[in-house]
């Protein structure tokens, strides 16, 4: 039944994956961690996204441009020691809120004044990649800032979309070589990743067909709609937090 239910979430987020080009994670980790434990359901969730990313990279090269990709990874780095010291000065809960604050009231925006796009100044791809980091390093929610960035963007949806899927993909890789490097792939994770790999991959294909049917426009609402969505998943996330830590002080003597 755990098997199944895995198969059920990885290929959702294959499919959110496959349809915007981000996502898969803001899916599958709070549903994976529900059966399995933080130290199992990190790797797995990294490495299925790894996947979910490599095939979309395949299937958009002729768009890909690494000079667009290149500067968000290189002001990632610092950003990440950045955010580690962040973390430890401030409380992860409120950069998560001022977070899904920010996507909330962002995409509301897009949603209701519909601005005109212009290519934004050279500078914004490293402050997008060194926020990105920023938020890599304390809260472990890297995209928020390049998904921003390329939305803003005057861009058809096919350079949107590449440029998000080379950017998660690199980024991916270097998280799990980091999760390989301290021990945390494990046979248990492996095992797990066999299981969901053909199901990740027939709801990335799935969400790619619907991808091909969009237009630049439609594409652009779906992937403000994701990005409210995860701006409320944050906010949620905060408040539960509070909600559980608030019901075990009340039951506490």
């Amino acid at each position: 039944m755990e098997l199944f239910y895995l198969g059920i979430v990885v290929f959702l987020a294959g499919f959110t994956q496959g349809l915007s080009g981000f996502g898969s994670v803001l899916v599958m980790l709070p549903l994976v961690v529900l059966f399995w434990d933080v130290r199992t359901a990190v790797p797995l969730v990294s490495l299925l996204a790894i996947c979910n990313t490599t095939i979309l990279r395949i299937q958009l090269h002729a768009h890909v441009q690494f000079k667009r990709i290149a500067p968000l990874l290189i002001a990632a780095v610092p950003g990440m020691v950045v955010g580690a010291q962040m973390l430890k000065a401030v409380q992860a809960r409120y950069l998560e809120v001022l977070i899904g604050i920010l996507l909330t009231s962002f995409s509301l925006y897009l949603f209701i004044s519909r601005p005109r796009r212009k290519e934004l100044p050279g500078v914004w791809k490293w402050v997008a990649g060194f926020l990105s980091g920023i938020l890599g390093g304390s809260i472990g929610a890297n995209g928020p800032p390049v998904i921003i960035y390329t939305s803003l963007q005057p861009w058809e949806k096919n350079p949107v979309k590449s440029t998000l899927v080379g950017y998660f993909m690199l980024a991916g890789i270097g998280i799990s070589s980091i999760h390989a490097a301290f021990g945390l792939i494990t046979i248990e994770v492996l095992r797990l990743f066999a299981v969901g790999f053909l199901p990740a991959m027939v709801g990335v294909m799935a969400g790619s067909f619907v991808y091909g049917k969009m237009n630049s426009s439609s594409y652009r609402k779906a992937v403000t709609f994701l990005l409210f969505m995860m701006g409320m998943y944050m906010l949620a996330r905060v408040g539960w937090e509070l909600g559980g830590l608030g019901g075990a002080g009340k039951g506490a003597p």
